[in-house]
C-alpha cells in the first residue's frame, strides 16, 4: 500500500518517559560542580528545552552551561537504555502509524542519543527519518527540524501531522504549516495545551487513531 501521510514524534514524554535518567543526569551534573540539584518538578518543568536553555534556565551561569551539559551527557550517556522506556500505547502507535504514513522524530534531545534509544526498544526501524539537537542551528518552537525532517521524507497529498507533548512542538508545527496533535501523557500541562492546540488525546495511541480516520 502507498503511503501519502507524514507523521512526525517528538520524544520525550511522547513516545518515551526518561524521567528518572534525565533527572538523575541532573544530579550528577549539578553534584560534580558541588551545586545543590534544584527541586525536581522545576526541572521536569524544563524538559523538551535544548539542554543548554534548560541549565540557564535551572541558574547556571553561562560561561558554566557547556561543562554541566558535558557532565550531564557524559552520565546519560552511561545509563540512558536501562532508565528510559516505552510509554503505555507508544508502540502500538509507531505499529498503527507505520502502516499508512512516512514516521520522523523531531527532538530537542541528541539525535544519536535518541536514536539508541529507539534500537535499544526495538522501534528505530520503523523511522524514516531522525531529527536531532545536533542536526539543526535553530531547535523547536522554530520551524527548521520539522522542515529538515520533511526535505528528507517523500511528498504526500494526504496531510502531514507533528504530535508533541509541549506547546514548543504546536508552535513549530504550526510555523512550519503542519498539523499540529498535542498529547496529554508528557511534560506540558493541559491548562498550556489548550491555548497552543485545538486538538489534544491523552496519548499518543489516540492522537494515532485519530489520524488514522483522516
Amino acid at each position: 500500500m502507498k503511503k501519502n501521510k507524514i507523521i512526525l514524534f517528538d520524544l520525550d514524554g511522547t513516545l518515551i518517559d526518561s524521567t528518572e535518567a534525565i533527572l538523575e543526569s541532573f544530579e550528577v551534573a549539578f553534584a560534580s560542580f558541588g551545586v545543590k540539584v534544584p527541586d525536581a518538578t522545576l526541572i521536569k518543568a524544563e524538559i523538551g528545552h535544548p539542554l543548554e536553555d534548560m541549565f540557564a534556565a535551572l541558574g547556571v551561569e553561562p560561561l558554566r552551561v557547556e561543562g554541566y551539559v558535558h557532565a550531564y551527557k557524559s552520565h546519560y550517556r552511561e545509563i540512558s537504555c536501562a532508565k528510559t522506556l516505552l510509554l503505555p500505547g507508544a508502540k502500538e502507535a509507531i505499529v498503527l502509524a507505520y502502516e499508512e504514513a512516512y514516521l520522523g522524530v523531531v527532538t530537542t534531545k541528541t539525535g544519536l542519543y535518541s536514536a539508541a534509544l529507539l534500537e535499544h526498544m526495538g522501534v528505530m526501524h520503523f523511522f524514516d527519518v531522525l531529527v536531532g539537537r545536533e542536526h539543526v542551528l535553530h531547535p523547536k518552537p522554530h520551524p527548521e527540524p520539522i522542515r529538515q525532517a520533511l526535505t528528507q521524507l517523500p511528498k504526500v497529498t494526504e496531510g502531514i501531522w507533528m504530535i508533541g507533548d509541549t506547546c514548543m512542538d504546536m508552535q513549530a508545527a504550526e510555523a512550519a504549516d503542519v498539523e499540529g496533535i498535542a498529547v496529554l501523557c508528557g511534560y506540558g500541562r493541559e491548562e498550556l495545551l489548550m491555548k497552543c492546540s485545538s486538538k489534544i488525546f491523552q496519548n499518543s495511541l489516540e492522537a494515532i487513531q485519530f489520524i488514522a480516520k483522516k
